[in-house]
């Protein structure tokens, strides 16, 4: 009877593993855990100035515990809820347009045809573009007397307030990251092998049905990944409606905005309270990602050869 013989990591072989993470440990360190702390820190004090408990001027900034917090449930958030379901509202139409595009895009990329490289370079040119310069592109477009009016034969205020606003910000998100999604996909179409689809034609399986039980089945790790970082940014969103329609816009301003235009009026400490409360906001969306599809985002659903066994069930079904 053979016997498996586990090794175990030797002292030497440890200190080399925890040299080589140590970098990353570090920078980890530097740019997200200390700026974090330090932000929750910030958000426990108030503003400079007058201290009503003594009448006095402070050259400091008090300490006022979970007062930031606990405003925004006063007459003083509302500007806070309508930046967090703004937030919400761009996050869930944004990813969700950009998910039907970014899949279309990557099934028009995948196909061989003459001057398919031309076509995939077209497609990428969005996500390469600086979003400073996509903002300054869009305004440009959605000025009263820009292409979009012309085009629409109306004279719309786009970068006024009202829901046009919205829609100008969700029209350039979408045109900028759509391709982001489209590529990630791609990648993910590009190892399927060809004798999958062969099986399932030979099956008699339909052009649709082929999407549906092999192409996204197989697809879906891929998929999630692009949806969870499109998701993680789309909550972060502050440049493209800060230059497209402008700052303290009530139709378009984001948590990020609106915790800016509070450092800028040097109110750090609401501004560090909604940062942080933004902080926890992408960090729940990206654990509930991570536990309910954690399966397919990290690819240990079983074997690849076990998911496609499954889809071609599926065709075959």
């Amino acid at each position: 009877m053979s016997h498996r013989v586990m090794s175990r990591p030797t002292d030497g072989t440890a200190r080399m593993a925890a040299l080589l993470v140590s970098p990353t440990l570090l920078v980890l360190t530097i740019v997200v855990l200390y700026p974090t702390l330090m932000a929750l820190k910030e958000s426990l004090y108030g503003p400079k100035g007058l201290d009503a408990s003594t009448g006095f001027i402070s050259d400091t900034e008090p300490f006022v515990g979970l007062r930031n917090y606990a405003d925004i449930f006063g007459e003083a958030g509302e500007r806070f809820w309508n930046a967090f379901w703004n937030t919400t509202f761009f996050t869930v139409v944004t990813v969700g347009l950009e998910t039907v595009i970014g899949v279309a895009m990557a099934l028009i990329m995948h196909k061989a045809f003459r001057g398919r490289g031309l076509v995939r370079a077209g497609i990428l040119i969005p996500w390469a573009v600086p979003t400073a310069i996509s903002g300054l592109l869009w305004r440009w477009i959605f000025n009263s007397d820009g292409v979009a009016n012309a085009l629409l034969g109306r004279q719309i205020l786009w970068t006024t307030e009202g829901f046009h606003a919205k829609v100008a910000v969700i029209v350039a998100e979408v045109w900028k990251t759509a391709p982001f999604i489209g590529l990630l996909v791609l990648a993910g179409l590009q190892v399927i092998p060809k004798e999958v689809y062969e099986a399932a034609r030979i099956d008699g399986a339909s052009r649709a049905r082929r999407f549906w039980h092999v192409t996204l089945p197989l697809v879906k790790p891929a998929l999630l990944v692009a949806v969870l970082f499109r998701c993680m940014d789309a909550l972060r969103m502050f440049d493209l409606p800060y230059l497209l329609i402008g700052a303290q816009k009530h139709s378009v301003e984001t948590l990020s905005m609106l915790a800016q235009n509070e450092a800028s009026n040097v109110r750090f400490g609401p501004a560090s309270a909604y940062a942080v409360i933004l902080f926890l906001y992408v960090f729940l969306i990206a654990l509930a990602f991570v536990r309910l599809l954690g399966a397919d985002l990290v690819g240990d659903g079983g074997p690849v050869r076990r998911r496609r066994r499954r889809a071609a069930e599926g065709v075959k079904a």
